[in-house]
């Protein structure tokens, strides 16, 4: 049965009656602004339903969900006088997330059980404050990738002139790795290829991701690539419906009779996926399948891969891997034919241990066949939040790039700070040790998405002062309390006063129009910042930064490529020829450290998010592509359920570095000695350990017990 099609139609329908009707949501669509959804990119000034390339209808039940979510009506005083901040704490993330929308400031004490109203201009007096008073190494700014290029520049420059480098973006949650791995193939961080290089493939691999729950819209270049002859491989330990067949709603074949999506599907053990890629490499060896020209003329390092690859034997590829050789020789042919592939990734791949050498790796097997450097072909993972490339290339990192840091010094005529900054796993480690004094958060949800739940509240409740710039509610806003917590309302993108910019993964920088509130009270995420700044931190006039205009005119002095007046594509990023942005020109290929299954007897958890959700937030509590219905599960294989004594529908108790849950069995098909659970609940049970190199904290292939519920009573 092929998914989504008529099922996301009609819910597009239900739904449309939250935002006033369909007539009102198909209107909010069209605005020109850009989705805020995922980062494969629509809307902006060809329209909110348009790609870069002009392609119309292109929207997804995700856009949607976003979309009538800053449709909802506002929340009154007297619910925050009727729920205690125990009981907001308790609520689902769906529940939370429905409550509607924020319009007025509110705050909490360390003896409040109940958040209240305060006044707009006092609050902006307490944490403007905070900001002056404060130790500036004592502070730490988190920003969400929902935000636009304008707030982001805005506050990591208000940090970074009042002495801190504690900035990062939520990428250090997700796709770090990816920006590590590829900045040091390539010398750029970000994807080497453009939307319209999806039309000129003949192949696609899928590794580690699941686009049909997490980037709908990427569907549809999957169907169009394999009705013109193409292929598509997709590894994934877990098999996912919605990458074996899928209905596309905006186009009709699709729609009626379905679309089959993966030729191939590879289940992998979590974290398998570099021994597997490793194998990919050894056989092409065997078969003459090296591009030697191309990794002769074009890349540094590569022998050093070749003899890793006959270093290590196929027993121990299959065995690590979880993938035989007859499946292995067979992706590796279908590669071998391929003219132009592109190798697509997400969090399968970064949220392991060793995720920047499997980033590597990837760029190993497409360097290997000279897939790198050339149209049609090359490297792309799939970012998540709408922003969240735009927030690393506007200068929301911890240390930010030599030429960038002197061009704001020589605009601005000021000295910015050189000492280290946190990521954002060493900020909660150092909020947790009282080294934290203030912490100010522009959207996103820190302290719900951070694994270890309890230390995540620990760590949050020694701040002093913790301020959230949102829109809705989430968790973080009660377990992620400081002593004293403020949450400012601010405005949707589409509702933004002025012109503001958000980047694609694809290095496109998209221009959206704003539009008129939805409620009164909420204020532009730009003019918070700037009052925050004005009062907290002074030394420049912050006053004609109130215009976006002026913003982007300091944005373009200070970052190469990047174009004030007109949406683009920023310069130097893909490589559409075999010349890369390296002190040589040449791609590195890297020789990896592979991560080895522990023989320990527990299982390899991956977390997952369901078809109903968007990164921490969730719309609805049932995850229709995989036939569930709940939330407090655990996937497993049905062989390993009977190796437990325990079927479908039993209670277990997941045992994790951090705790335990119990929850329910579900039978799925998972590659045997691994489980996957919902993110953020599972959050609970996970560590706090993180990759030596991305510092993303391990979200996949933490080891767990699992024990029946019957047998810990």
């Amino acid at each position: 049965m092929a998914l989504g099609g008529f099922h996301s139609i009609a819910y597009v329908l239900k739904n449309a009656r939250n935002a006033g009707g369909i007539r009102a949501l198909i209107r909010a669509m069209r605005t020109k602004n850009a989705c805020k959804t995922c980062a494969l990119g629509m809307g902006g000034q060809k329209g909110g339903m348009v790609n870069e390339r002009g392609s119309h209808l292109e929207f997804c039940k995700k856009s949607v969900q976003a979309m009538v979510a800053d449709m909802q009506g506002a929340i009154t005083p007297e619910f925050f006088e009727t729920y205690t901040i125990a009981q907001l704490s308790a609520m689902t993330p769906r529940e939370l997330e429905s409550c509607g929308r924020l319009t007025f400031p509110v705050i909490a004490g360390p003896l409040d059980l109940h958040y209240k109203p305060i006044d707009w201009e006092e609050a902006i007096q307490k944490v403007s404050i905070s900001i002056k008073e404060v130790e500036p190494n004592k502070s730490f700014y988190y920003f969400s990738g929902r935000s636009s290029n304008e707030a982001g520049f805005m506050l990591q420059l208000l940090a970074r002139i009042r002495g801190t480098n504690n900035i990062n973006n939520c990428s250090y949650y997700c796709h770090q790795a990816s920006g590590v791995g590829l900045s040091s193939v390539t010398g750029s961080g970000t994807a080497t290829v453009v939307l319209d290089d999806l039309e000129k493939c003949d192949l696609i691999f899928l590794i580690g991701c699941n686009p049909a729950s997490n980037h709908p819209r990427l569907l549809k270049s999957l169907i169009d690539l394999r009705r013109r002859g193409g292929k598509v491989i997709v590894i994934n330990p877990l098999r996912e419906k919605g990458l074996c067949n899928f209905n596309v709603p905006s186009d009709w074949r699709s729609l009626l009779f379905g679309s089959k999506i993966a030729d191939v599907y590879v289940q992998p053990h979590i974290g398998g996926d570099a021994f597997l890629l490793l194998g990919v490499i050894k056989w092409l060896i065997e078969n003459e399948g090296i591009d030697k020209t191309f990794v002769q003329t074009h890349v540094e390092g590569f022998y050093e891969v070749l003899a890793q690859a006959n270093e290590n034997t196929w027993a121990k590829i299959e065995a690590q891997s979880g993938v035989p050789l007859e499946t292995i020789a067979h992706i590796s042919r279908m590669y071998k034919a391929s003219k132009n592939a592109i190798f697509c990734w997400a969090m399968g791949i970064t949220h392991v241990k060793g995720g920047v050498d499997s980033v590597r790796m990837i760029a190993n097997v497409a360097m290997a066949r000279g897939m790198l450097g050339k149209e049609g072909a090359g490297l792309l993972p799939l970012r998540g939040h709408s922003n969240v490339q735009g927030m690393g290339s506007v200068g929301v990192v911890p240390t930010l790039k030599g030429e960038m840091a002197r061009a704001i010094e020589k605009e601005l005529g000021i000295t910015l700070p050189t000492t280290s900054g946190f990521d954002t796993m060493a900020g909660m480690k150092a909020a947790h040790g009282g080294d934290v004094d203030l912490v100010l958060c522009l959207g996103g949800n820190l302290a719900g998405s951070n694994p270890d739940t309890r230390f995540a509240m620990e760590a949050m409740s020694q701040v002093n002062q913790v301020a959230y710039l949102s829109t809705t509610l989430n968790q973080g806003h009660f377990i992620g309390r400081g002593a004293q917590t403020i949450i400012f309302p601010v405005l949707a993108r589409d509702e933004e006063p002025q012109v503001t910019t958000q980047e694609s993964m694809f290095n496109y920088v998209r221009r959206s129009s704003g539009g008129s509130p939805r409620h009164s009270g909420p204020k532009s995420e730009i003019e918070v910042i700037v009052s925050l700044a004005k009062k907290g931190v002074g030394k420049i006039d912050w006053e004609p930064y109130k215009d976006n205009d002026s913003i982007r005119a300091l944005i373009a002095t200070c970052l190469q490529g990047f174009d004030a007046t007109r949406e683009h594509q920023i310069a130097g990023r893909t490589f559409h020829t075999p010349l890369f942005s390296t002190p040589n020109g040449k791609a590195k290929a890297h020789r990896i450290e592979l991560q080895e299954l522990p023989n320990d007897g527990l299982f390899s958890l991956m977390t997952i998010r369901s078809e109903g959700q968007f990164n921490t937030v969730v719309y609805e509590e049932q995850d229709i592509y995989r036939g569930q219905t709940r939330r407090d599960i655990v996937m497993m294989h049905e062989e390993d359920a009977q190796d437990l004594g325990v079927k479908q529908n039993d209670e277990v108790i997941v045992r994790g570095p951090s705790g335990d849950m119990r929850v329910v069995v579900r039978c799925i098909d998972i590659t045997k000695g691994n489980c996957a659970m919902y993110y953020p609940e599972v959050n609970q049970i996970l560590s706090t350990s993180v990759d030596i190199e991305s510092r993303t904290p391990l979200f996949k292939g933490e080891r767990v017990e699992i024990l029946s519920a019957v047998h810990t009573l």
